[in-house]
């Protein structure tokens, strides 16, 4: 509570701006041990355009498999950068149900 007096002052709005703030921490938290303490070192725009040859297996109603191609670069972009690209903005001309897959079908095409 100290560290909250510290950042946000004693006045009465004290506890109103502390809770989001543990919300927020609490969320970081999770998103770290989830990512086990590795990031993503592509921006947004550059971790797709590296899955490019994907493009034919997200598309929406298509049924045609992840290219050899399309999976090494899944594999190469690692998972932070995958959890980047399917929690970002949405994507013109991608299902994003397909592409969340892409990673099982992969693995299961080995």
């Amino acid at each position: 509570m100290k560290l909250l007096l510290l950042l946000f002052g004693s006045n009465s709005n004290t506890k109103s701006k502390a809770v989001p703030f543990m919300v927020f921490v609490l969320v970081l938290t999770g998103m770290v041990e989830q990512g086990e303490g590795t990031t993503c070192h592509s921006t947004f725009l550059s971790a797709l355009v590296q899955l490019i040859p994907c493009r034919a297996a997200v598309a929406p109603f298509s049924r045609i498999p992840p290219s050899e191609t399309c999976c090494n670069a899944i594999k190469a972009l690692g998972q932070p950068c995958l959890c980047v690209l399917a929690n970002g903005p949405p994507i013109t001309g991608v299902d994003r149900n397909m592409a969340r897959q892409l990673p099982q079908k992969c693995d299961a095409m080995k």
